[in-house]
């Protein structure tokens, strides 16, 4: 029997596991001499890399090729960035009909890389290996060149008609050749076809491509050494960071005072360093994964706890933003407000010494922007409201968490100006896009947990309502969604691009969407439940080191 003074909270019958890591990154000593002994051979390998770039430069197109990709695989690149862009750049220029007559492998390579580098490569490069619009059955046994062209065909616009030809010839062969393969490339190929590299997490594909590098007769000891080196170190960092999360996260004691909500400060941790892993972008990592750990908490408050009318006070105090606010709010959730409420002064202080306390007021308006988006879904859900999907995917594209996200992404990054965040916040069509694809892949991969704990509070179910389909043919359509978004942002990697903007702020915004299609695939939730999913990841970024 209910009293008077007993609170009722949502039913929901779905307790969220615990977290995977104990005290696996709460205790952590960086070990000085170390970092230093790396450092100094690290950098007498960066002049011996240098000097292999300097003198490929007159090598034949494929040598120059296979050994960018093999450092942008290895994880390395970033230290010659200006080298290889200038390298590519040139290539590019030099090449106008990119006509490499019979050589898929090298054609398929050259089309990933200048559009990976936002050179706007035609698709037409793959018009010498088709009849009548189909791959010739020829290629069907060259596996490195099918491997490339499957690997290219996953940078597709929406003008590459031929590139889904691709897709569709490449992995088809593949997947019969894939399991009759017992070399490096054998296992190449069965990892691409579970991950592609365009897609997937760069800092996770360089800890897999360095196990299967160092098997390679063909290697090269100094870059191999290098990228094992040079990935140990920026660990060492990553883990120190980790443990300054870790540490603020404890003494929050969210998992005592907020006992409803996900405790995956490690998986928060982990989603920032798949946007950025240089050491440069250390102070951005740690304030994204802050933010990202309170989106968290926000979406646990608003879906799995928070009475409506509870919530309606706290998204009306969070678009006020003044401390005074605390206490209208009922007990935890003056303990989210006021974490709120410090975070933000904290960053303000610390950018103000930068001259870039602006980056703040930009972010507050995400947040203000993410809860009113979860205030409406719950009072959708309270009036057992069925909006129309395309209302619903707007609104939802809002508590995605990706307009926020982003724009936190460059809280701490010195390079991002005013007039970048200005541009952000107009909401341009990639971030558009990363917002989409957010919304509709954790929908899919969500669907049956949400289905199991409320009524008609999903995109599928709202589709279905809308149209009159299945649930199967409404996930086609949010697969459809899913694609049409990557090729945009495909598209809005390539130069020209608009002035306020770098390939920086794109690279980091192409890395979201690589982290969502990780995280939310094959219908998977990963980061709520991450045993399957992001766990080996973060094993392989974060707890795997290689021995030197």
């Amino acid at each position: 029997m209910v009293t008077n003074n007993e609170v009722v909270r949502p039913v929901t019958s779905f307790q969220f596991s615990p977290s995977l890591w104990g005290d696996e990154f709460r205790y952590f000593v960086f070990d000085n001499e170390v970092a230093e002994r790396y450092a100094q051979e690290i950098q007498v390998l960066k002049g011996q890399v240098m000097s292999m770039l300097v003198s490929i430069r007159s090598a034949k197109l494929a040598e120059k090729l296979n050994f960018i990709d093999t450092m942008e695989r290895l994880g390395i690149s970033y230290h010659f960035h200006e080298m290889i862009d200038e390298m590519l750049e040139n290539i590019y220029n030099a090449n106008p009909n990119f006509q490499l007559g019979d050589d898929l492998c090298t054609s398929a390579l050259l089309f990933r890389l200048l559009r990976q580098h936002g050179y706007n490569i035609s698709s037409g490069i793959f018009d010498n290996f088709q009849e009548n619009g189909k791959f010739k059955s020829s290629l069907s046994n060259d596996v490195k060149g099918l491997l490339n062209l499957y690997e290219a065909s996953h940078l597709k616009g929406h003008n590459d008609a031929n590139l889904k030809e691709a897709y569709t010839f490449s992995k088809t062969h593949l997947e019969v050749i894939g399991p009759q393969l017992s070399s490096t490339l054998g296992k190449q190929v069965r990892h691409a076809l579970d991950q592609s590299l365009h897609n997937g997490i760069p800092r996770v594909e360089s800890s897999y491509f360095i196990t299967v590098y160092e098997e390679d007769e063909s290697k090269n000891d100094v870059l191999l050494r290098f990228a094992k080196l040079d990935f140990n170190l920026l660990q060492m960092h990553h883990k120190q960071e980790l443990y300054e999360h870790m540490r603020w996260w404890k003494e929050l004691d969210f998992v005592t005072t907020l006992p409803y909500a996900r405790d995956r400060a490690v998986e928060c941790y982990f989603w920032a360093l798949g946007v950025y892993f240089e050491a440069k972008y250390s102070k951005a990592r740690l304030m994204l994964a802050k933010i990202i750990t309170m989106a968290s908490i926000f979406d646990d408050t608003y879906d799995s706890f928070g009475k409506p009318d509870e919530l309606e006070i706290f998204t009306d105090a969070i678009q006020k933003w003044d401390i005074r606010q605390t206490n209208r709010l009922p007990r935890f959730m003056k303990i989210i407000y006021k974490t709120l409420i410090d975070l933000f002064e904290e960053f303000d202080k610390e950018l103000s010494k930068e001259g870039r306390s602006f980056a703040v007021h930009y972010t507050k308006e995400r947040i203000k922007e993410l809860v009113s988006s979860y205030n409406i879904e719950v009072k959708w859900c309270t009036e057992r409201c069925t909006p129309p999907v395309a209302e619903y995917i707007k609104n939802g594209q809002a508590s995605s968490t990706l307009y926020l996200l982003i724009t936190a992404s460059f809280l701490g990054m010195k390079s991002v100006t005013r007039e970048a965040f200005e541009w952000s916040s107009q909401n341009p069509r990639i971030i558009e896009a990363n917002t989409l694809l957010a919304r509709v892949i954790n929908d899919i991969a969500s669907y049956e947990r949400e289905k199991y704990n409320r009524v008609n509070a999903t995109g599928i179910d709202y589709y279905m309502n809308d149209y009159g389909v299945t649930a199967e043919e409404a996930m086609n359509k949010f697969e459809e969604m899913v694609e049409n978004a990557w090729k945009d942002t495909n598209e809005d990697i390539l130069r020209p691009i608009p002035s306020a903007v770098s390939t920086e702020i794109l690279l980091c915004i192409l890395n979201f969407a690589r982290i969502d299609d990780v995280v939310y695939k094959n219908k998977q939730d990963g980061y709520t439940n991450p045993e399957k999913v992001l766990k080996p990841c973060i094993f392989s970024v974060l707890v795997n080191s290689f021995e030197i």
